[in-house]
């Protein structure tokens, strides 16, 4: 049996054709949003209704799953100091990235990822390009590199980088 692969993505400020070529370039058969709030004042063209649109039309699929694998916690004790911030956070920073993973919604969206990685190419998105300044690589990709999930990164080039595991953590399987 083969092991499983997730790609993430960041949509930063590409332009929507750009996008969709860096995801046509890995086969990407469903795009999973893992954002909080599936929305951008920035890149209006990446709110959720818009996207889903442009992405069905291209043949990939979209689910969201922001409510589950969102990098933004309502739960205060979700956060280091016990307090939501509102506004432009250092969210790296605030949240407790191990409470998160031990959570049974969080559990939930990692097992609903998984099985829809086991019947399509599925890539995990959310709008930060640079994965070591996103939740999808300091929560999502070391939770699938423990459950022996190859991750892969689609940079803003085109490249491709594999998600490694982070020392200062040990596990997010809990």
């Amino acid at each position: 049996m083969s092991r499983a692969v997730i790609y993430t993505i960041g949509h930063s400020n590409h332009a929507m054709t750009d996008f969709l070529r860096l995801l046509e370039a890995c086969a990407v058969e469903l795009l999973v949003d893992v954002r909080s709030a599936p929305y951008s004042k920035f890149s209006p063209h990446f709110s959720k209704d818009n996207l889903n649109f442009v992405l069905k039309s291209h043949g990939i699929g979209y689910r969201f799953a922001g409510e589950f694998l969102g990098g933004r916690p309502e739960t205060p004790d979700l956060y280091r100091n016990g307090v939501v911030p509102r506004g432009n956070a250092d969210y790296l920073s605030l949240v407790d990235y191990q409470a998160v993973a031990k959570t049974s919604r969080y559990r939930v969206g990692i097992d609903r990822l998984m099985t829809l990685a086991a019947t399509r190419r599925v890539a995990i998105k959310c709008s930060e390009a640079d994965p070591d300044r996103c939740h999808r690589h300091h929560l999502i990709a070391q939770t699938l590199i423990a459950s022996d999930v190859e991750v892969l990164h689609i940079l803003r080039d085109g490249s491709i980088a594999p998600a490694q595991p982070l020392v200062q953590q040990t596990s997010l399987l809990g």
